[in-house]
């Protein structure tokens, strides 16, 4: 089993690194992507600058707490596509019959489709996400936690999408839902906790548990709880075999497009 995991991960790598060779035969773009990432990220941080400013206090946060909370969310999303970047054209993979060249490769099926592309933006996410761990404050412990937590995370989100874009294998306008899903989870996982109520905060922890990959990382490096600590690491081996499970059951409902076209 350790054997498995072992060569998939190698696999992985290997992926990233073809990805990335591929995608600096074009150093000014590839360099541009990731600085005009930066920047834009930093744009936002400088909007609750200002809000701060006005108010000390939003939705039980203070001004570290957000810095803090966008590193874990850049983190999270940069390991997201960084490392499975073909996340979301899953549906349209499925729906198009476009997945015939994985499917005689001698990997895992799910994995070769995932790891086929990486979006060097996420490389600028990845760089500003550290960044902000500094601002909040490095220390050894922070470090470790806060690249534990953007790996979950990274893996949280990966599945989640991975689950709703198999839903391609039996319904019409699957990719849709799943950027609908993605896009939730991106403009709600940047916001103060507190600020939600309710139903939505009950999604927050079910339909769409961005709280495993963000705001229970964060309230663990601002204080230690071994708990919610388990609760993450067990929600995201969960939440991965679920993604599995959806993608290969789906898989037996899978017709061809006969677009056998090869992977180098």
């Amino acid at each position: 089993m350790l054997m498995e995991v072992k060569k998939e991960l190698k696999f992985i790598l290997l992926s990233i690194k073809y990805n990335l060779a591929r995608e600096m035969t074009n150093k000014v773009t590839f360099l541009t992507n990731i600085i005009f990432m930066i920047l834009n990220n930093a744009a936002f941080l400088i909007e609750w600058i200002i809000f701060f400013s006005i108010k000390d206090n939003i939705g039980g946060y203070g001004l570290k707490d957000v810095v803090l909370l966008w590193g874990l969310a850049s983190g999270t999303y940069a390991i997201c596509f960084l490392f499975f970047g073909a996340v979301q054209e899953l549906p349209n993979l499925i729906m198009n019959g476009k997945i015939d060249s994985f499917l005689v490769q001698p990997k895992n099926v799910l994995i070769s489709i995932l790891t086929s592309k990486t979006k060097v933006s996420a490389i600028g996410d990845l760089i500003y996400s550290y960044i902000l761990l500094f601002i909040y404050g490095f220390s050894i412990k922070n470090f470790l936690f806060f690249t534990l937590f953007i790996v979950t995370g990274g893996i949280i989100v990966t599945s989640i999408a991975t689950i709703f874009g198999s839903l391609a294998f039996y319904i019409t306008k699957a990719d849709t839902l799943t950027g609908n899903v993605m896009g939730t989870m991106l403009n709600f996982d940047t916001y103060p906790e507190g600020i939600f109520k309710g139903a939505i905060r009950i999604l927050f922890y079910t339909i769409i548990p961005i709280s495993f990959a963000v705001y229970m990382p964060l309230n663990i490096l601002k204080e230690f709880e071994i708990i919610k600590f388990i609760a993450v690491i067990i929600f995201t081996l969960f939440i991965t075999l679920i993604a599995f499970l959806s993608f290969y059951k789906g898989l037996k409902k899978y017709s061809s497009g006969n677009l056998m076209s090869a992977r180098v």
